[in-house]
């Protein structure tokens, strides 16, 4: 049976996430800095040969797609949305300090939730749908190599939730235009929900000799 592989991607940087704000819903577009910082990553390393695009719907997502594979179809992927962020919506965190939900939340395990926001476990499940789907447009398709750009909360949490070796969300921190390869064997999914962790992506030219 073949394997599937998934290059989880990050985008690029915006003036929200410069601010340090939590920014789910609100569509920032990538600012000048978070370009340049993409083109100079496309001169410094190699990208994966993928024979589709999915992106979650926001700015900030479709623009880093149109950066870093100009020349690829690309498909939008609701499931992959960044985390609901409700009432904390563009706050940062020296903002909601002294918040009693705030606090709540952040202290809170995956059922928690921001006020009018989206729980961890809810972006799981979501996450999971979306994963399935694509999986089976890969299968049916016969793809075999597909990037997926999305939001940092969005990778940790799903590297968490399904990846193997666990690893604990917190711990994973994803630089702007860069992320993980994930092989799906449909076997291992469909019994476990489960799929493996193989390394990190942009590769080093060196690294490319193998892929």
């Amino acid at each position: 049976m073949k394997n599937y592989h998934i290059f989880l991607l990050r985008h690029g940087r915006t003036d929200a996430n410069d601010r340090g704000q939590y920014i789910g819903t609100t569509d920032f577009p990538l600012n000048d800095r978070g370009r340049s910082e993409l083109l100079d990553k496309l001169d410094s390393f190699v990208y994966p040969r993928v024979e589709r695009v999915y992106t979650s719907p926001l700015l900030r997502c479709t623009e880093t797609a149109e950066l870093l594979f100009p020349n690829r179809e690309t498909v939008i992927a609701e499931e992959f949305r960044e985390l609901h962020f409700g009432k904390f919506e563009g706050k940062t965190a020296e903002e909601l300090i002294d918040n009693k939900e705030y606090m709540a939340w952040i202290r809170g395990g995956m059922e928690a939730k921001p006020p009018e926001g989206e729980s961890v476990a809810e972006l799981c499940i979501r996450t999971y749908q979306g994963f399935y789907r694509i999986l089976l447009e890969m299968m049916q398709e016969d793809m075999t190599h597909i990037a997926l750009i999305t939001h940092g909360g969005v990778i940790a949490n799903a590297l968490a939730c399904f990846g193997l070796p666990k690893l604990d969300p917190k711990q994973i921190r994803t630089e702007p235009g860069e992320g993980y390869e994930i092989q799906i064997n449909p076997q291992m999914w469909q019994q476990a929900q489960a799929f493996e962790i193989l390394g990190t992506v942009p590769f080093l030219p060196e690294e490319t000799d193998t892929f």
